[in-house]
């Protein structure tokens, strides 16, 4: 793994950042534009994945400071293919885990359909969590899930995960929320 926060390695992945002026032409629907900011093809990012870059940029427009922890491309090794991205849903220790879980950050990921079930979204999951222990000293992970997902569900176990309760999050519907100490 690199130390660059910019750009997380990890065998098969490069999860880069997408920095402000590449958040507001995805969100405009420029892929183009968006590509040539990241050097990465997002030609693929889905029409109904566009959205997050748009709440990802107002989320930077409150707080520079979550850079980092803001969307990244889930780009595969050699050529920089999307395959999906990868977020913090915050900076650590949010105010709205402070009883469930303190000191905690939430993580969230999308995989194209044609990339699920390889292993991808866990190889981004672990990748992100050991940059965050290492380089920020964050000891405990969040996730959301419906329980009816079940491929998340699973590889949320595999990682770790327990149930640590739950919400109605106003998109999604009913969650699990699950949590896991850092990697060792």
């Amino acid at each position: 793994m690199t130390s660059d926060w910019q750009s997380i390695e990890t065998p098969r992945l490069i999860l880069r950042i997408l920095p402000p002026p590449a958040l507001a032409a995805l969100g405009a629907g420029d892929r183009t534009e968006a590509s040539r900011l990241t050097q990465c093809d997002l030609s693929r990012f889905p029409d109904d994945q566009l959205s997050i870059a748009g709440v990802r940029l107002k989320d930077l427009g409150d707080d520079p400071d979550y850079l980092p922890w803001s969307l990244r491309v889930m780009a595969l090794k050699p050529d920089l293919r999307f395959a999906g991205h990868f977020n913090f849903h915050t900076k650590p220790n949010a105010d709205y885990l402070k009883e469930l879980a303190p000191g905690a950050i939430e993580m969230g990921y999308f995989v194209l359909p044609e990339f699920r079930r390889q292993g991808l979204a866990e190889e981004a999951a672990l990748g992100m969590m050991d940059w965050a222990s290492r380089a920020h000293g964050v000891t405990r992970f969040v996730v959301s899930i419906s329980p009816e997902n079940a491929p998340s569900v699973a590889m949320a176990r595999k990682l770790g995960f327990a149930r640590i309760g739950s919400h109605i999050d106003e998109e999604d519907g009913y969650e699990d929320i699950l949590a896991r100490d850092a990697p060792q």
